[in-house]
């Protein structure tokens, strides 16, 4: 379990210097002046002055920082990221999550490197007893475009999303001899079968596989990586629907509890170190997204004050000092910070009573 922890402890580490590194690069790349690097939030453990950047770890692993000359103050500096052309700030602050994606997406292609072939969302049959094969219904060969309008890259999409719906009936679009065939309301739900000598609980369907070819693999992995996108936005939806709340989110001490668990419960060596690559790469791609989230202290909420300061310079003619703006991600970052302590300990309690994770 130790093992484990160090495992996942050093991957969370690797996802963060990673995306702070996508912005470091660009930034020199781009003549912008750094101040510091820093991996980690809170007070400085350790630091190295090297030119004119201050290199730093600091005690929660929770971010990062690459801290740009007149990022949050007035600079005159010609260096400074304000004095940037709108076009290169915009890429400097995308740099730190694109980093993350192609992270996650190359993590993803290691680990289906080796697959031979891949299950799809084509039906290849039905269980004794399903009552709604046919022209009306659902027939061989067909392929599962979306389920109650989420479309359907890959076949464990199909089990998601049948269990996200009311379990009695959904809106099915399949792709039948190349063409679409709408299924409004399609009745369907879970029954008793009895498949391979076993009686299941099931849907009824079987779906067929695919060779994992070079092209199918690099598909699956993009199609992978795509579901860890829309898990954000699922996410967000349900905590404004009100179907999870704060208490169900998981911060870094949660998710390093899920890949432990993740590892322990695999049956060989490489099966515990594809489950917890499979999770850092969901934990890269999850982080890339909710980066880009237009709130304060994220980069994309840097990214939503720079247009808008943009539009206030051209219509007013005049210059917004940067510092207001660092007045709000400052704010931004102290509920931030606090959320955090929040989660972790939401986190910590569920690993002792054993109640989550």
């Amino acid at each position: 379990m130790i093992v484990y922890i160090i495992i996942a402890v050093l991957l969370f580490g690797i996802i963060i210097i990673v995306h702070e590194l996508g912005h470091f690069w660009t930034a020199k790349a781009f003549g912008v002046k750094v101040n510091e690097f820093a991996i980690g939030m809170g007070p400085v453990l350790l630091k190295k002055q090297k030119g004119e950047t201050m290199y730093t770890v600091r005690a929660f692993p929770v971010g990062g920082l690459c801290a740009m000359e007149g990022e949050d103050e007035d600079s005159f500096d010609p260096r400074s990221f304000p004095a940037q052309r709108v076009w290169k700030r915009f890429i400097i602050l995308v740099a730190g999550s694109a980093m993350n994606f192609l992270l996650g997406l190359l993590i993803i292609m290691i680990i289906y490197s080796g697959a031979e072939a891949f299950y799809t969302p084509v039906l290849s049959g039905f269980m004794d007893g399903f009552p709604f094969e046919g022209e009306d219904g659902l027939m061989v060969g067909d392929r599962i475009v979306s389920i109650d309008g989420e479309h359907i890259w890959m076949y464990s999409d199909v089990s998601l999303f049948l269990s996200r719906g009311n379990g009695s009936s959904y809106d099915l679009v399949v792709r039948r001899d190349g063409k679409k065939v709408r299924l409004d309301d399609f009745p369907l739900r879970l029954r008793e079968y009895e498949y391979e000598g076993q009686k299941l609980q099931r849907y009824g369907l079987i779906f067929g596989t695919e060779d994992a070819g070079f092209f199918a693999k690099l598909r699956y992995s993009m199609a992978n990586s795509m579901d860890f996108v829309r898990f954000v936005r699922l996410g967000i939806f349900d905590l404004l629907r009100g179907n999870a709340g704060v208490r169900d989110l998981t911060g870094p001490v949660g998710i390093i509890g899920y890949m432990t668990q993740a590892g322990d419960n695999s049956a060989s060596i490489r099966e515990a170190a594809e489950n917890v690559l499979y999770f850092a790469a969901m934990i890269a791609i999850n982080i890339s997204i909710m980066n880009m989230l237009p709130l304060p202290a994220l980069d994309g909420g840097r990214i939503f004050f720079m247009v808008v300061t943009w539009v206030i310079e051209k219509l007013t003619r005049r210059h917004v000092n940067p510092k207001y703006e660092g007045y709000i991600h400052a704010a931004g970052l102290m509920i931030f910070l606090g959320l955090m302590v929040f989660i972790t300990y939401s986190d910590i309690v569920r690993l002792i009573t054993g109640s989550g994770v």
